[in-house]
Protein backbone atom coordinates (compact mmCIF):
# COMPACT_ATOMS: atom_id res chain seq x y z
CA UNK A 1 0.00 0.00 0.00
CA UNK A 2 1.38 3.41 -0.93
CA UNK A 3 0.60 6.54 1.03
CA UNK A 4 1.46 10.13 0.05
CA UNK A 5 2.82 12.11 3.01
CA UNK A 6 2.96 15.89 3.22
CA UNK A 7 5.23 17.92 5.46
CA UNK A 8 8.35 15.74 5.55
CA UNK A 9 11.49 17.89 5.36
CA UNK A 10 14.33 15.75 6.72
CA UNK A 11 15.52 12.31 7.76
CA UNK A 12 14.13 12.89 11.28
CA UNK A 13 10.65 13.16 9.73
CA UNK A 14 11.22 9.87 7.90
CA UNK A 15 12.26 8.10 11.10
CA UNK A 16 9.31 9.53 13.03
CA UNK A 17 6.82 8.30 10.42
CA UNK A 18 8.48 4.89 10.15
CA UNK A 19 8.30 4.46 13.92
CA UNK A 20 4.65 5.52 14.05
CA UNK A 21 3.69 3.08 11.28
CA UNK A 22 5.72 0.18 12.70
CA UNK A 23 3.77 0.49 15.95
CA UNK A 24 0.48 -0.22 14.16
CA UNK A 25 -0.55 -3.88 14.71
CA UNK A 26 -0.39 -5.82 11.45
CA UNK A 27 2.27 -3.68 9.77
CA UNK A 28 4.96 -5.99 8.40
CA UNK A 29 7.35 -3.54 6.71
CA UNK A 30 7.65 0.21 6.13
CA UNK A 31 9.74 2.07 3.56
CA UNK A 32 9.52 5.88 3.62
CA UNK A 33 10.96 7.90 0.70
CA UNK A 34 11.70 11.52 1.62
CA UNK A 35 12.22 12.69 -1.99
CA UNK A 36 8.97 11.20 -3.26
CA UNK A 37 7.06 12.05 -0.07
CA UNK A 38 5.68 8.53 0.05
CA UNK A 39 5.53 5.51 2.30
CA UNK A 40 5.33 1.97 0.95
CA UNK A 41 3.77 -0.23 3.63
CA UNK A 42 3.33 -3.99 3.71
CA UNK A 43 0.47 -5.04 5.98
CA UNK A 44 -1.38 -8.18 6.99
CA UNK A 45 -4.88 -8.72 5.64
CA UNK A 46 -7.47 -6.72 7.54
CA UNK A 47 -5.32 -3.67 8.35
CA UNK A 48 -7.39 -0.60 7.51
CA UNK A 49 -5.75 2.19 5.50
CA UNK A 50 -7.51 4.63 7.84
CA UNK A 51 -5.50 3.28 10.80
CA UNK A 52 -2.29 4.05 8.91
CA UNK A 53 -3.50 7.55 8.04
CA UNK A 54 -4.34 8.12 11.72
CA UNK A 55 -0.89 6.95 12.84
CA UNK A 56 0.75 9.39 10.42
CA UNK A 57 -1.55 12.22 11.57
CA UNK A 58 -0.69 11.49 15.21
CA UNK A 59 2.98 11.81 14.25
CA UNK A 60 2.20 15.31 12.94
CA UNK A 61 1.86 14.81 9.18
CA UNK A 62 -0.94 14.79 6.62
CA UNK A 63 -1.33 11.86 4.25
CA UNK A 64 -3.59 10.11 1.76
CA UNK A 65 -3.75 6.70 0.10
CA UNK A 66 -2.34 6.59 -3.44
Amino acid sequence: MKIKIEGMTCQHCVMRIQKALQEVPGVLAVQVDLKKGEADIKVQDGVSPQILISAIKNAGYESKIL
